[in-house]
């Protein structure tokens, strides 16, 4: 995640900043750097390292786990369970 550190979303696109951290996080996942078991930084953790707010970051796990890649598991963490699509649209 070292070159990702720099990284962050584009508040002036078109593609809602939540979207925009999903798929960045999904990207992750496609490139091996988040594999299939692993867990996510925590909420506030990821939320610092996007520059965005609790609420934005919520929607943007929210929005992982609609596509069935991650799982969160109360008082437990967020889990990747699932190799994302390709990034073909949407």
């Amino acid at each position: 995640m070292a070159e990702d550190q720099e990284w962050r979303p584009d508040p002036a696109s078109r593609i809602y900043v939540y979207v925009q951290i999903a798929e960045h996080i999904a990207d992750q996942i496609r490139a091996g750097s988040l594999p299939v078991g692993a867990r996510l930084a925590s909420e506030p953790d990821l939320a610092a390292h996007y520059g965005v707010g609790i609420n934005t970051l919520r929607r943007a796990i929210r929005e992982l786990r609609e596509r069935g890649i991650a799982d969160t598991v109360p008082a437990k963490g967020t889990y990747v369970i699932a190799m994302p699509e390709s990034s073909t649209g949407g």
